[in-house]
């Protein structure tokens, strides 16, 4: 537990610096997810290796190699790593709530994401185990492509055991349906995300099939009128009609073959490496026209003009200065916000 202890300090000091200065630089909120994605996210990565590279989920759990004990010491490795992720972040949630103006306590989002950490864990768990039970390489794929598929298609059930959600009020519901049907979102039925306090004003789309379900925060009902609120929908279901998130699974789950086949040793490990990474920067751009695809959708249901300000609308909300970029970035999912404005915008001068 010592070195739980080493990392915690180190990752306390990592958040704190690493917020002081976002706060210092232009668009901080755009910076802050920066932060999380490029030096806290890897660092708990790195805590997670180390924890498992020195076995301290088998010195907590007694030792032992049966299935129960190797599913308990990964849980055990991996809720550690999350709990140091939360000891990194606890020192940003001041700043976010000073860039953003909202009245997030450092307690709130704590609990928050500590729900969010321990059920993350119970999952990756679930798909981490069989790495430990010596499974050759071709079965590890085989559940590797099973799990990943799982949490996709399991994603509305999950995500309400994640996070805090519930179901509609009456009046709210036949907003949602109206607004629903204007831009095109065919769901089985929706849940409200709580998010009064974080202000996070989004929505999304999970599942296949019938079982889609809309995901929107309590804070997407307050911030946006009726306009708004219809085109960014229209996005999230020209997303699911560009077929987004199949997209950039798929490509993730083709970049990965590489890496089992070196684990199989039929071929060099470092060639291997770079094919597996050139194949994730081509999911990611295949992404990107998926994103635009969306966009190209959502202005043929509502207009590209009321998509852009509706863009700008989402940037304002969240206290964002819209990127712009004249190179994309490889290894984005998303054109830059600014751009993806500047191009509807465009499109409404070309029309």
């Amino acid at each position: 537990m010592f070195l739980v202890g080493v990392l915690a300090v180190v990752g306390i000091v990592l958040g704190a610096l690493g917020s002081a200065v976002v706060q210092r630089l232009s668009n901080p909120v755009a910076r802050y997810r920066q932060l999380y994605l490029g030096l806290l996210f890897p660092f708990v990565l790195l805590s997670y290796a180390v924890f498992r590279l020195v076995g301290l989920g088998y010195a907590v759990v007694g030792g032992g190699t049966g299935a129960v004990e190797t599913l308990l010491a990964t849980f055990t490795e991996l809720l550690a790593a999350g709990v140091v992720g939360l000891v990194a972040y606890a020192p940003t949630v001041r700043g976010v709530r000073s860039v953003r103006g909202i009245e997030l306590t450092t307690g709130r989002a704590l609990v928050r994401m500590g729900r969010y950490v321990l059920g993350l864990s119970v999952l990756v768990t679930v798909g981490v185990a069989p790495l430990e039970i010596g499974l050759g390489s071709t079965a590890l794929f085989a559940l590797f492509v099973v799990f990943f598929v799982a949490v996709l298609a399991t994603a509305p059930w999950h995500i309400p055991l994640l996070r805090s959600t519930h179901r509609p009020a009456e009046a709210t519901d036949e907003r949602l349906g109206s607004l629903r049907q204007r831009a095109g979102v065919a769901v089985r039925d929706v849940r409200v995300l709580d998010t009064n306090k974080e202000e996070t004003a989004s929505a999304t789309i999970r599942g296949f099939g019938r079982y889609r379900r809309l995901f929107v925060t309590s804070t997407f009902l307050d911030s946006y009128d009726d306009e708004t609120a219809t085109a960014l929908l229209a996005v999230e279901a020209g997303r699911q009609e560009a077929q987004v998130l199949l997209r950039l699974a798929g490509g993730l789950l083709v970049a990965v073959v590489p890496l089992f086949v070196a684990l199989a040793d039929i071929g060099p490990l470092w060639p291997l490496v770079g094919v597996s990474l050139g194949l994730i920067v081509a999911s990611l751009w295949v992404t990107r026209r998926g994103v635009r695809a969306a966009d190209d959708y959502a202005a043929k249901r509502v207009g590209p003009d009321a998509v852009a300000d509706a863009l700008d609308r989402y940037a304002d909300v969240h206290d964002m200065e819209p990127s712009r970029r004249r190179i994309p970035n490889p290894f984005s999912k998303s054109p830059p916000l600014g751009n993806r404005i500047d191009r509807l915008r465009a499109q409404t001068e070309a029309e």
